[in-house]
């Protein structure tokens, strides 16, 4: 994947994420229950998370890629008008315990609502996966003492989730 094509998925993902009304927030959920909110058609998002530790369960599709942050962070254009970055001290992911590659990608500008928003992050990505059970491990920190342990608990289905909830 390259930067550019990287930097669009993560506009997405950004877009995706913040569509939820706070009461179906796949970041702000807990448990995965609001895992496949509004998912695309191409592409499967994982959400990060507001810090912390976090265990969801959830299914996915089996035919299609998966994208997610590990760390990562937007904002407004008025707020900044060259994306902010994050001072990483630690990121890694690892599925059923082998780590996965993570790339820094920068996403171009992009509209939530009214406002144009930029965005930077370390994310990964996965092939789509053949069906079955799956264990993802996301941690993370930065120097300002920011941190998550997310433990996503993946059943990959032939009729994962609804994607216009």
């Amino acid at each position: 994947m390259s930067d550019q094509e990287g930097g669009v998925l993560a506009a997405r993902w950004w877009q995706w994420a913040l569509s939820a009304p706070d009461d179906r927030s796949p970041v702000a959920d807990r448990t995965g229950e609001h895992a496949d909110w509004r998912q695309p058609d191409d592409v499967w998002f994982l959400a990060g998370t507001y810090g912390g530790q976090v265990v969801r369960r959830c299914e996915i599709p089996s035919d299609r890629p998966v994208f997610f942050p590990v760390l990562n962070i937007h904002h407004t254009k008025q707020h900044s008008r060259v994306p902010l970055k994050l001072d990483v001290t630690n990121a890694d992911a690892h599925l059923n315990g082998v780590p996965l590659p993570l790339r820094e990608f920068t996403a171009p500008l992009f509209r939530v609502d009214l406002r144009m928003h930029l965005a930077w992050g370390v994310w990964a990505g996965i092939a789509p996966l053949t069906p079955g059970q799956y264990v993802l491990e996301i941690k993370g920190s930065t120097s300002g003492g920011f941190w998550i342990d997310t433990t996503y608990h993946l059943t990959a289905t032939d009729r994962a989730g609804s994607s216009g909830r």
